[in-house]
């Protein structure tokens, strides 16, 4: 009984200064020496672009039967392209996959589409139940290694989650095994990733990543050139903000936009920014763009300004536009409108009209290949964006980057159908202004 009584009055206590210890020895072992930013700088602008504008969409999803969302996109040598989006009965259903498709700069077609991974390959390779995937990110290092970056969820709902890595040394053709990115010394839950990683001199990635769990926040999680983490910064003190997507000025400086998550009703784009190559990171603050609730992308400009797509509206995704910043963020501009409701309120319009807009949008990105989908898409349309004869346009998650060559790309969900790719070059962009 003595020794029973001690264990029940002293467990607690030495259990908390256990996990504390093994807290700052976890932390105690990561260097803070880091490498400054690769910068957009480094970029060959020289190379021959078109004097012509170039401004092209095409679908990048073929599968008319699965739900898709949250795609990313990378430039592969040679001006081929990947993009990858997760892909299932609905967002959270135990069937999505990882799925990806290879754009043929030879051909301007995207490919057919395969399965990169599966719920029950990562619950195999990592080792624990996996419950639901989503949100991946590929990007191709410096070193031409290609990383794939996604979430899984073992407990709950998304404030569960934890970051899974594969890398592929062929540009994509084989693949690692899922690996789970350890992001905190307990049992390593609410990391996720949406928007690109950066990387810097020495190899080393900076991924910005979320928490959703006991707050909202963003964060900077620093890697080795392996995809080990050495190391993580808190972004943002607040508790209303996520899906940080950063854009290096040069070696140290560079600027995170970041989603609003707040209770208000009505929210704006924040900010902060790192003079320290993303140690520390400046008080969040609103910016002039709105911001309802969505993921946005920004990239850095040939005329050094931010290129920035998003929902700019109070409330909807029923448009989608690109921006441009100064790199103050004092000062925004409108580009172009890529994708928008024809309800300027962007109100649900009636089926009847509804149907041949769609099919002429249809026919307008799909390209040779996916044209073929166009009948059988339109059987399936009503349900993925209607309800009683009305209908929505819905265009988010946009996802952005600059190749190169000197072009943009961009991949966003489009109404809840397709995944969406949008390319232009500089000459588009001048042509704007």
């Amino acid at each position: 009984m003595l020794f029973h009584s001690w264990s029940l009055r002293h467990r607690v206590p030495v259990l908390v200064v256990v996990a504390v210890l093994f807290a700052l020895t976890w932390w105690s072992s990561r260097p803070y020496q880091m490498s400054g930013f690769e910068t957009a700088t480094q970029w060959d602008d020289s190379s021959e672009i078109s004097a012509e504008p170039i401004m092209e969409r095409r679908f990048v999803s073929s599968d008319l039967d699965d739900f898709v969302h949250s795609s990313s996109i990378t430039a592969l040598p040679g001006g081929n392209l990947i993009s990858v989006w997760f892909a299932g009965s609905r967002e959270g259903a135990a069937d999505v996959q990882i799925r990806a498709a290879r754009f043929d700069a030879a051909t301007s077609e995207w490919g057919d589409e395969e399965v990169l991974a599966t719920r029950d390959m990562t619950r195999a390779a990592v080792g624990k139940p996996i419950r639901k995937l989503g949100n991946p990110v590929i990007a191709l290092a410096p070193d031409e290694r290609l990383w794939l970056f996604f979430v899984s969820v073992s407990l709950g709902g998304w404030a569960g989650s934890a970051i899974n890595v594969m890398v592929s040394e062929d540009q994509g053709i084989t693949w690692s095994k899922p690996r789970q990115l350890i992001t905190s010394p307990f049992i390593n839950i609410s990391t996720l990733v949406r928007s690109a990683p950066v990387f810097h001199k020495d190899g080393s990635i900076g991924l910005p990543v979320y928490h959703e769990f006991l707050g909202k926040f963003p964060e900077y999680l620093y890697m080795d050139a392996d995809g080990r983490v050495v190391d993580k910064f808190r972004m943002a003190d607040g508790t209303h903000s996520l899906q940080p997507t950063v854009v290096p000025l040069d070696e140290r400086r560079a600027i995170a936009l970041l989603r609003y998550a707040g209770e208000a009703e009505e929210g704006h784009v924040l900010a902060t920014v790192t003079a320290d190559a993303g140690q520390t990171w400046s008080d969040e603050r609103p910016v002039a763009p709105w911001n309802p609730n969505s993921s946005l992308a920004a990239v850095r400009s040939h005329r050094d300004t931010l290129l920035v797509a998003q929902n700019n509206l109070a409330d909807g995704r029923f448009r989608l536009t690109l921006d441009e910043a100064s790199f103050s963020l004092s000062t925004w501009s409108l580009i172009n409108t890529l994708d928008e409701s024809t309800d300027a309120e962007g109100d649900p319009i009636p089926l009847e009209t509804y149907e041949p807009l769609m099919r002429e949008k249809f026919i307008e990105a799909s390209g040779p290949k996916r044209q073929l989908l166009l009948d059988d898409y339109m059987q399936l349309m009503e349900g993925r964006v209607c309800r009683r004869g009305l209908c929505n346009f819905d265009y988010e998650y946009p996802y952005l980057i600059r190749s190169d060559d000197g072009r943009f790309h961009m991949v966003y969900s489009w109404n809840n159908s397709f995944i969406k790719h949008v390319t232009f070059n500089r000459a588009w962009l001048e042509a704007q202004k």
